[in-house]
């Protein structure tokens, strides 16, 4: 045994040590409703709204609606270059942005159409965004971030937006949009937990749809929820019935409350995307078709209108007159997107900085130098000339 290691004795469980374990098993978090499947409703939980206000809400469900089914027909036909449609997520969507204030931030993931409309950004604008123009990335005129194509990519940043209006005495509240594959990302957790040490005006809105892309939610995480995620990072978490339009905008509204005094919120909306990931997506190649169709009975847009039947508020709303609005603004906004001037490869570099930097600018007289020098180029590189 001499200059051997000493051994130590095989692994051994001591049950009487009573050893005390966390388990999620242990953790029970509730789903916030109003409206159920079924058109139940909790009286005691109806948002105090005018009746206008509700009827506005059923507005944006159908705008929302309607702009994903233009804008994926308008993809297929090779006018933008892809789309993510937020077909059945239309409640999570609207009651969330219609909790918010216009001095809010709102940094999205891409698939909140009427968040961003609601928000100030024009359709001309969303649809350029989706021809791949750059310029359309600004937001213009509109308290919005660029849409975070990278997953989760956006989280320290609607931190850092929180941090700097905390510092600047700003009433009002960073909304990080995001889906539940983000969820297993560092950024998500880099944000989060470093919104939590700071107690900045952050809300953390997590559109569980059920699907990371293709891969379904108890594949790419073991916790039985997003919301109670937030504990780790010692911030609130809420779940909510993310097709419940009526719940949702109670979840948001709490949780813009409470972060506006420096509790920032994680809030997972728990709801289903009834379409592809994007246009380019196939989802009938991961789930099967009783899974969608279980789904569309939980209909976020019917059970609001059966709510707003309940209420004698929907004899009021002339949901072809409202269709028809809709089109017509996607009509203009497509003519208007047709007349944006031609783009040029200076479009590349200019949007990145604020100032475009030494190195950037190197870059762009290359660049320019090598079309000049290769003028048989010019013919890939304006071949979508207006995305």
């Amino acid at each position: 045994m001499d200059g051997e290691p000493p051994s130590r004795p095989p692994p051994r469980v001591n049950t009487a040590a009573g050893v005390e374990h966390l388990s999620q098993a242990d953790l029970r978090v509730e789903t916030h409703q109003v409206v159920t499947a079924e058109g139940t409703v909790e009286a005691s939980r109806v948002p105090d709204l005018t009746d206008a206000q509700f009827r506005d809400l059923y507005r944006w469900l159908v705008l929302q609606r309607t702009f994903d089914e233009r804008a994926t027909k308008l993809q297929r036909r090779g006018q933008l270059g892809t789309y993510a449609s937020g077909r059945g997520q239309e409640a999570s969507i609207v009651g969330s942005a219609f909790a918010l204030a216009d001095d809010d931030w709102i940094f999205p993931a891409g698939r909140e159409a009427a968040a961003l409309l609601m928000h100030g950004v024009s359709m001309r604008d969303l649809l350029l965004y989706w021809r791949g123009v750059e310029d359309a990335s600004r937001m213009e005129g509109a308290n919005v971030f660029g849409v975070a194509i990278a997953i989760g990519s956006q989280m320290p940043m609607v931190t850092g937006k929180a941090w700097g209006m905390q510092l600047a005495g700003d009433d009002a509240v960073a909304v990080g949009y995001f889906g539940d594959g983000a969820t297993s990302t560092g950024a998500f957790h880099e944000g989060v937990n470093f919104a939590g040490v700071l107690g900045v005006p952050a809300v953390f809105y997590c559109q569980n749809n059920q699907y990371a892309i293709s891969l379904p939610f108890s594949e790419q995480t073991a916790a039985d929820t997003v919301a109670q995620k937030a504990l780790a990072y010692g911030v609130d978490g809420v779940r909510v019935d993310g097709n419940d339009v009526l719940a949702v905008y109670n979840a948001m509204s709490t949780a813009r409350a409470r972060a506006r005094d420096g509790r920032p919120v994680l809030v997972e909306s728990v709801t289903y995307r009834r379409g592809a990931h994007t246009t380019s997506d196939d989802p009938t190649r991961y789930r099967e078709e009783e899974e969608v169709e279980s789904w569309a009975a939980r209909d976020p847009v019917d059970r609001y209108r059966t709510f707003l039947a309940d209420r004698d508020l929907l004899d009021d709303v002339d949901e072809a007159a409202v269709r028809e609005e809709v089109d017509e603004m996607f009509d203009e906004a497509v003519a208007a997107a047709d007349d944006y001037p031609h783009r040029d490869v200076d479009e590349m570099f200019v949007h990145l900085y604020e100032e475009p930097t030494p190195e950037l600018a190197r870059q762009m007289e290359w660049y320019r130098d090598f079309l000049d020098d290769h003028p048989e180029m010019d013919e890939y590189v304006h071949q979508r000339e207006r995305g």
